[in-house]
């Protein structure tokens, strides 16, 4: 199934529904994605069972589609050596793959409080000129769980939604100089959408080490400007569940992202191969349209924040005066 969040002009809030074709079937409005998600794929099917036979079809041109899940937390993981290459090279100058990459799918958290949906403008912060996108599938997690063995983890994948993971790689690369997280260069914003696509349909696309077989691409103001295969990727989203909830915790709701793909899923990749800011960042207005097989397309238009207020400057103290205090 198809499960989107949307509002329409008679509907007092959002509402959560199937899609099927070119309409959409609601489910009772007091349910949210995450409900469904806890709920199940069998209970979705009964509810999309009862819809079609409570009400008529709504067209999709007649609603508006809005990020389909608000996620409990969101963490983006770097499972394509291609893109790990690229990036680097751009971002701090250095080359190749560390190798700690290859022990563990490393991931970080990123800002569920700023999550967009299908058609929403991106507002970069005024400060970035390397504005930048990057072409990623997510996967929703259904129930939570710790210490998860992978074989494990496949119960607790729900489904399946696109996720752009914009990137202000000015701000990222004078950050990360700080050995963190890239903070402010990614807070900004991340789009899921167009909806979800329940894990049980893209079971026949999965190869025998358990990837998912689709392609991605990315357009640039209708250009194709990268494309690759999700199978590329290094750990499967069940290992990458399992993972995140090795000595933590995953929950219901939690959206895991694939990490950007290779071959152009975003501009600092290419950057770093050509050495340049070959193709340019995004500009005010571009739009930026990403599509992966078997989920379908999600689109946005580059917008800038306004400007925010200045950053409170650093209170230094001399490292002897303050031991100096402490005696």
């Amino acid at each position: 199934m198809r499960l989107a969040t949307f509002t329409a002009p008679d509907l007092l809030t959002p509402c959560v529904g199937v899609v099927e074709d070119e309409t959409v079937l609601a489910f009772p409005e007091d349910l949210t994605m995450r409900d469904v998600a806890a709920a199940g794929v069998d209970a979705a099917v009964r509810l999309a069972e009862a819809a079609r036979g409570r009400e008529p079809a709504r067209p999709l041109s007649s609603v508006r589609l809005l990020a389909p899940l608000e996620p409990a937390s969101v963490r983006d993981f770097v499972t394509f050596e291609e893109h790990v290459d690229g990036v680097r090279r751009s971002v701090d100058g250095s080359a190749g793959v560390p190798d700690a990459w290859y022990d563990a799918p490393t991931f970080y958290f990123t800002n569920p409080h700023t999550i967009l949906g299908p058609d929403e403008d991106v507002p970069f912060p005024a400060a970035c000129r390397a504005r930048d996108f990057e072409l990623e599938v997510a996967v929703v997690v259904g129930a939570p769980g710790t210490s998860l063995g992978v074989d494990e983890a496949r119960d607790h994948v729900f489904g399946y939604t696109i996720m752009n993971d914009w990137s202000a790689r000015d701000l990222q690369s004078r950050e990360m100089q700080v050995r963190l997280g890239p903070a402010k260069g990614k807070d900004f914003a991340t789009t899921l959408g167009p909806w979800i696509v329940t894990a049980d349909e893209l079971d026949h696309r999965r190869d025998a080490d358990g990837f998912l077989d689709l392609w991605c691409s990315v357009e640039v103001n209708g250009v194709e400007l990268g494309r690759d295969l999700l199978a590329n990727a290094g750990w499967t989203f069940e290992a990458m569940i399992a993972y995140a909830s090795r000595d933590g915790r995953v929950e219901c709701g939690d959206v895991l992202g694939s990490g950007t793909v290779g071959n152009g899923g975003c501009l600092a990749e290419l950057w770093g191969r050509h050495g340049s800011q070959a193709p340019p960042p995004l500009q005010p207005g571009d739009l930026v349209t990403l599509t992966v097989e078997g989920i379908g397309s999600v689109s946005n238009r580059v917008a800038v924040a306004d400007p925010p207020p200045p950053v409170a400057p650093v209170r230094r103290r001399d490292p002897a005066a303050a031991r100096q205090v402490l005696r």
